[in-house]
């Protein structure tokens, strides 16, 4: 069983006046096949989280650990933590100008997997995916993400995670800018991905909408940088009665 671990993260980011403390000691694990919600007010880590996963240049690491199987996560090249078999949907997926949808897709299969998938069932795959994903067949030849709406790209990460079959999937703010419709089309992709691979999951949002769908084994609350309270499923209700004013300091907003 593959397994995710994050022993005492602390990360930092550089901004006008130096350099701020995000992360100041984050502990959490992921085994393969679960999925674990990150929750909590804006600027607490949440996306801070991801993209110190992911390798984001912007954010420092200034102690912990990050390994996955037991490897060195921060060792790794932003390239390499992807062939490892680490995934990130960002919330604000980024247009590519003059990379077609279907040779991103191929490319990064090829670099994956270490060769090129037989082109014929490598299409009927992609086809097969965007079908479920109600993604228009003409969107394989769009450049990436460029002119997509808001939830065109976010299908359009959900289409990469599908084909792609990493073994951790780390979700930035999936569901943001999504209507009930499409947040329903976006869910059915991550659960398919997840039954079909057993791939695990770190699911970052605000709101608990979009564990309707999508039902987590674990939840996490973060506050100022920390895990403040872990429960299951029951959590998540809580915090949509509640909200997060009980985490925050007397007399803060």
């Amino acid at each position: 069983m593959s397994t995710l671990t994050i022993s005492d993260l602390q990360v930092s980011v550089e901004t006008d006046q130096g350099s701020k403390p995000i992360l100041r000691g984050v502990d959490l694990t992921i085994n393969e096949g679960e999925i674990h919600a990150i929750m909590g007010p804006n600027g607490s880590g949440k996306s801070t989280l991801a993209y110190a996963i992911a390798g984001h240049p912007k954010y420092t690491v200034d102690g912990g650990s990050i390994t996955l199987d037991g490897e060195d996560v921060l060792a790794m090249s932003v390239d390499e933590r992807a062939r490892a078999g680490l995934f990130l949907a960002m919330q604000y997926p980024v247009e590519i100008p003059g990379v077609t949808n279907s040779n991103f897709l191929r490319t990064a299969k090829t670099a994956i997997d270490g060769e090129a998938p037989a082109i014929r069932g490598w299409i009927k795959d992609v086809r097969s995916s965007m079908e479920r994903l109600r993604m228009d067949s003409s969107f394989a030849e769009r450049n990436v993400n460029e002119g997509f709406s808001g939830g065109e790209k976010k299908r359009n990460e959900i289409l990469q995670l599908e084909l792609l079959k990493p073994r951790f999937a780390v979700l930035d703010e999936t569901d943001s800018g999504l209507d009930v419709d499409a947040l329903k089309i976006v869910s059915e992709g991550v659960n398919r991905a997840k039954e079909t691979t057993g791939l695990g999951i770190m699911l970052i949002t605000h709101y608990t909408r979009i564990l309707r769908y999508i039902q987590p084994d674990f939840v996490h609350v973060f506050v100022a940088g920390r895990i403040a309270e872990q429960g299951g499923r029951e959590l998540a209700d809580r915090l949509e009665e509640e909200g997060y004013d009980r985490f925050l300091p007397s007399g803060v907003a």
